[in-house]
């Protein structure tokens, strides 16, 4: 860092206002709570560097660290293991007052050695990721993924504003926004609690409640080992690419990846669709193995009880889903038949690009989809905004339609999604030919 962005020296305060002048009261404390923080962080990582099996003889590479100084073992093992550098005249000048974006370099360098830490080192190491956590975010790369931790409890989320040109000739248009709050809570190594918050707002509509919070996700996930979890409550549930479901889903579920193969089981109960539909016990799993050239995954959905044939049309369900990648280009299909008498099958084929990146303006994702879903194989869930009209199926037909999907990023988590559905076929009456939608969409 250039020496001119650096803090000035406590002694150049003094000297140039005095220790009555008020700007001094008010500085100095600072420069003394940062040297204090700065002793902690040497202090924590002197101790990680030292578990991390680095040699109690790292040789110095400061010119001006001697060893006599107070530090000088600590400087030593946190250069060795890269959470301090020095200055290109191969001094380290410890003498100085450090800024916050220094020492937050120094806090992102020990966030990525914190597998390494001990539990009363980890609670310090949180501790000064929220308190610098700003200057952390300021960082980018060195750390994509910080969380504002306070103890064991972490949080984070997400806001929408949406427009959406619906498909029923006679209703209104929507306008909203959406906001979303989660927080997870780490019982311990194996063992988390998630719990998310949400409020929604209609801001063209004023016949719907608005601005009412609920909770509308919370569940316990226990790992055994790195490949298995056990995950109870109200959860997401993602079939394929969301064209038959992408909700919430009560209930349990058991899932196994060792990173090409995935497999899980589960039972509950579907948290959309009709108030029948969610009052039905399903039964269902599914697998999938990456090859490399292409990603194959199957699923099979079992509901229970006498009014689910009703409250669906049928009461059993299987699917299966291909994703080929070719570089920046995925083809993606999925198929599914159900055991009802007619009507009983939906597909989708589709192409789509993307460099998408969350971080990196200008990256985007674009996809276009031929559809067909009949009227007995649906589950209720899906995951396009433009498509409100699944719902309205007539009972004795398909519904065929194209839609082109896409996402742009805009600034750093910030980012700009379309929908649009067209030629749609098949509805009851009183729906148009075509829906979209766009929405920004926000992340922190």
């Amino acid at each position: 860092m250039a020496e001119e962005t650096r803090s000035l020296a406590p002694q150049i305060f003094e000297y140039s206002f005095g220790k009555g002048n008020p700007i001094y009261r008010e500085t100095f404390p600072i420069f003394q709570r940062e040297i204090t923080i700065m002793k902690k962080i040497l202090a924590l990582a002197a101790v990680a560097a030292l578990t991390a099996g680095v040699s109690a003889y790292a040789a110095n590479p400061f010119s001006d660290v001697t060893a006599d100084d107070w530090a000088y073992q600590a400087v030593s093992d946190l250069s060795a293991q890269g959470v301090v550098e020095g200055y290109p005249d191969g001094t380290f000048k410890g003498e100085r007052n450090m800024t916050r974006y220094e020492l937050a370099q120094i806090v992102a360098r020990l966030m990525a050695k914190e597998d390494q830490l001990n539990a009363e080192q980890q609670a310090t190491l949180d501790k000064l990721a929220g308190e610098y956590a700003d200057e952390l975010a300021n960082l980018g790369v060195r750390v994509s993924n910080l969380e504002k931790k306070v103890g064991n409890i972490s949080w984070s989320g997400d806001a929408r504003m949406r427009y959406i040109n619906k498909a029923e000739t006679n209703a209104k248009d929507a306008w909203d926004g959406r906001l979303r709050l989660t927080v997870k809570g780490q019982v311990n190594d194996a063992t988390y609690v998630q719990g998310r918050i949400a409020t929604n707002m209609y801001f063209k509509d004023a016949d719907k409640d608005d601005g009412n919070t609920t909770m509308d996700r919370l569940f316990v996930n226990h790992n055994f080992g790195d490949k298995t979890s056990v995950v109870l409550g109200r959860q997401d549930l993602t079939v394929f690419g969301g064209l038959e479901y992408d909700d919430a889903f009560d209930g349990a579920k058991l899932a196994y990846n060792d990173g090409k193969f995935d497999a899980y089981a589960a039972f509950g109960q579907m948290n959309a669709g009709t108030p029948a539909q969610k009052a039905t016990d399903a039964a269902f799993g599914g697998l999938g193995y990456d090859f490399g050239v292409a990603k194959l995954n199957a699923a099979y959905f079992n509901f229970t009880g006498d009014k689910a044939k009703a409250a669906y049309g049928f009461d059993s369900i299987w699917g299966a889903n291909l994703v080929v990648p070719v570089q920046n280009f995925n083809v993606f299909g999925e198929y599914w038949d159900s055991n009802a008498d007619k009507n009983d099958s939906a597909y989708q084929a589709g192409i789509g690009y993307s460099t998408l990146d969350a971080s990196k303006p200008g990256t985007f994702a674009l996809n276009v989809a031929y559809n067909k879903v009949g009227a007995n194989a649906y589950l209720g869930g899906v995951t396009y905004d433009a498509s409100d009209f699944v719902g309205a199926i007539a009972a004795d037909k398909d519904l065929k339609f194209w839609n082109v999907f896409g996402d742009v990023v805009l600034q750093k988590n910030v980012t700009l999604h379309g929908e649009y559905a067209w030629d749609i076929e098949n509805t009851n009456a009183g729906y148009d030919d075509n829906a979209w939608t766009v929405s920004l969409n926000y992340a922190f």
